[in-house]
């Protein structure tokens, strides 16, 4: 397709121009910032070539978003024919493509479609965009594609083919150096002369995790594959898939890193290493898990550098902010986090403990494991398999002339009762507890065990939260609020006392997550939001009389506690967060696609 020569045809752009235009094209210049001194946009300039071949046209900002149909055509035939696949839509694959003159390439098109049962459409893109698709093809595909083919040189497999792909781009220049890459693979229990190409497959897993801002690596064997999956904000996505005979080198590598028995594969296993990028310390907390088809190696990814988050910064309100940190001013007592794995306690935790005076307090904890360092703060990781737990180590603590202590969970009956205790004799306890809800968390310790009798003096506060995605700039689509909408919001907050609803918004309007050139899903990073518990008198009694969730709830609400839902719908009010997410926490269901 001559765009350039279609245009001229059309009488939007000079000869003299083309002549000008096709020599910056030579140079690598982008066709945008080319056509765009020319009073020209790339979309006009596209439509016209459309309008000619009578195909529709796509403009991208970034490779697809869906990099799964990366799989439905091969790299090679992309970049000989001129076509990608940018999605799928309606059952049917979308393909771009940069020359509807060149007739070998339909055929090669009707061929793949044949041979994968499945219709394509066609869009017309530039060149620049079909590059933008092949980039997404070639950075974590191309570096673990090279060691795959050095892995099968070298240790001759059965025939296997891979169909990597990946939305995370960076440069190949990047390096990722671990503090045991120092380590031998080869030893009793694997025949390692791979030792070269499965390091740089794991290297490169845990590089491009950890620059796509991924929080955890899941490596899952199956039958046939062994899938590679990021959680990127939350959300876990197929970043790779690898032939299944290179799966038990891999995750003896990974065991190598983080010390593990390579010959121990009927139980889980739990360890840690650290790397560096760029000369910043990542840490990797590895956990393995016998399946019918292998062992599955989960690796969460911790950031040091990312460790300074703050009470400001988590996602507290300003009411909230203000009531936290008056908590955290108590000479004695309880105060807990709660809320399921991975919705940002220990976090929350962190910020808390940063904000303290670590100079004149003394302050330890106990954690399973030790995630984030913290200056000041004696920390120490507890290790069941030895009889060193939170219980046991709870009671050296309080040899230890604590201030403050910090317990990473309270799981059980002995570690509940001892924190009581250390606060009863006056010390502040920091500590989270797995309940959905902030107000379940005291008839969960009841349950473990703990006299109602000793809460109610003791507890200072229940913090719950979970965390949410947050939009990028520019990517919320405003939308008004409609009757249906407005009238389920109403309910949420119909048990609200007037003196508190009166300071809601009017909750005029809402926004959706839509796509910018930086931000292909209009998301990213996450906060949390909250509902603070404190406890007063009229808990109190609560918690001596008749302490379920439903009667702990009725008395913080009528306090004038926020809940987490309605935390998120404060956000999503204020283009913080996508309003889709406030249906992640429970209630009935918004119309999140009612926008008219």
């Amino acid at each position: 397709m001559n765009l350039l020569g279609l245009l001229v045809e059309k009488g939007l752009l000079s000869a003299q121009d083309r002549a000008k235009a096709e020599a910056e094209l030579a140079k690598h210049r982008p066709l945008s910032e080319t056509l765009s001194e020319r009073g020209i946009s790339v979309k006009d300039a596209l439509n016209v070539a459309g309008g000619v071949y009578g195909f529709p046209t796509r403009i991208l900002g970034d490779p697809p978003a869906n990099d799964d149909v990366l799989n439905y055509i091969p790299i090679d035939s992309a970049r000989y024919y001129g076509f990608v696949p940018l999605d799928m839509a309606e059952g049917a694959l979308e393909v771009g493509i940069i020359d509807p003159d060149n007739i070998e390439a339909f055929d090669a098109l009707q061929f793949i479609s044949g041979k994968i049962g499945i219709p394509y459409k066609i869009f017309l893109i530039t060149k620049d965009d079909f590059n933008r698709v092949l980039d997404a093809y070639q950075n974590l595909s191309g570096e673990v594609g090279k060691a795959l083919s050095e892995y099968e040189t070298v240790s001759k497999p059965p025939p296997a083919e891979a169909s990597p792909v990946s939305k995370t781009s960076v440069s190949s220049d990047d390096s990722i150096t671990t503090t045991n890459e120092t380590l031998n693979l080869s030893g009793p229990h694997e025949n390692l002369k791979e030792d070269a190409p499965v390091t740089k497959i794991v290297s490169t897993l845990l590089r491009y995790a950890i620059e796509g801002h991924s929080s955890d690596i899941h490596i899952e064997p199956s039958p046939k594959k062994t899938r590679v999956r990021f959680r990127t904000d939350g959300v876990l996505h197929t970043s790779l898939e690898l032939p299944r005979n290179v799966h038990e080198a891999v995750v003896a590598r990974v065991k190598i890193l983080a010390k593990l028995r390579l010959d121990e594969k009927r139980k889980p296993q739990d360890g840690r290493f650290s790397a560096y990028v760029e000369k910043h310390r990542i840490d990797f907390r590895v956990s393995t898990f016998p399946t019918e088809f292998g062992e599955k190696v989960v690796m969460r990814i911790l950031d040091q550098s990312t460790a300074t988050a703050t009470l400001d910064s988590i996602g507290f309100s300003k009411e909230q902010l203000t009531s936290v940190r008056a908590m955290m001013q108590a000479p004695y007592g309880i105060i807990l986090i709660a809320g399921p794995t991975g919705s940002g306690k220990s976090t929350t935790l962190f910020a808390m403990l940063s904000e303290l005076d670590r100079e004149k307090f003394n302050i330890v904890s106990l954690e399973d494991p030790v995630e984030y360092e913290i200056p000041g703060v004696s920390q120490s990781q507890v290790r069941p398999e030895i009889e060193y737990t939170f219980a046991s180590g709870l009671r050296s603590i309080l040899r230890q002339d604590p201030d403050i202590i910090m317990v990473g969970e309270i799981r059980d009956k002995e570690t509940a009762v001892l924190a009581v205790q250390a606060a009863l004799t006056g010390h502040l306890v920091f500590s989270t507890i797995h309940t959905n809800t902030a107000a379940g968390a005291i008839p969960r310790l009841i349950d473990m065990g703990v006299d109602p009798f000793f809460i109610a003096p003791t507890l200072v506060s229940v913090i719950g939260q979970r965390l949410v995605r947050k939009l990028c700039t520019d990517a919320g689509k405003a939308f008004p609020v409609t009757e249906s909408i407005k009238e389920l919001i109403e309910r949420d907050f119909a048990d609200l006392p007037e003196k508190y609803r009166h300071e809601l918004p009017p909750f005029t309007q809402f926004y959706h997550a839509g796509s910018t050139d930086e931000c292909p899903n209009g998301t990213r990073g996450r906060t949390a939001v909250f509902e603070v518990l404190r406890m007063d008198k009229d808990l109190e009694k609560v918690v001596l009389k008749e302490p379920v969730e439903e009667s702990v709830y009725a008395v913080a609400r009528a306090g004038g506690m926020f809940t987490m839902r309605e935390s998120a719908i404060l956000k999503a009010a204020t283009g913080e967060i996508p309003f889709e997410e406030v249906n992640t926490l429970g209630g009935e269901l918004l119309p999140v696609g009612d926008t008219n």
